[in-house]
């Protein structure tokens, strides 16, 4: 299997056991770097496996259907996976803060579906970043935190 196979495998249990439809936080152990850096544009960048554990606990109780899936084949060069990916959830769980733009009180039961592109690094066969591309507009005009012009 070449180094391209093993980190489209592990990408795509990342994608599977993290992002799916249940999350299962053993996960980031097994295959995120101690220092991780996960980052999109509607949180703060998270840094470590412990602050990446927090952001999904906390993520996960606010929507708690939450769920991301894969909508082309991974694309390997390298250290580097790329994914396309859409998902969503509904608030449905406690306030949520963690949005740069605004929080959310306690079960507004607005529902997101958005879409995005993301950029893995690994090395040695763990995560050592996650940078994604997200249309956080789009989000953030379903859960009412931003309005359309």
């Amino acid at each position: 299997m070449s180094k391209e196979e093993r980190n489209k495998a592990v990408v795509g249990r990342w994608f599977t056991e993290f992002w799916g439809e249940t999350c299962n936080l053993a996960v980031v152990d097994d295959i995120a770097a101690p220092d991780m850096l996960l980052r999109y544009s509607l949180h703060e960048p998270r840094r470590g496996q412990g602050d990446i554990k927090a952001f999904m606990t906390a993520f996960r109780a606010a929507f708690p259907d939450l769920k991301f899936w894969g909508t082309a084949d991974l694309i390997a060069e390298g250290d580097y996976v790329v994914g396309q990916w859409e998902g969503g959830g509904t608030h449905t769980g406690p306030a949520f803060s963690d949005f740069l733009i605004g929080s959310l009180p306690a079960a507004t039961g607005r529902k997101m579906h958005f879409t995005g592109t993301t950029v893995l690094r690994l090395k040695d066969g763990k995560i050592v970043e996650e940078i994604g591309l997200d249309d956080g507009v789009t989000a953030l005009t379903q859960l009412s935190l931003i309005k359309a012009a």
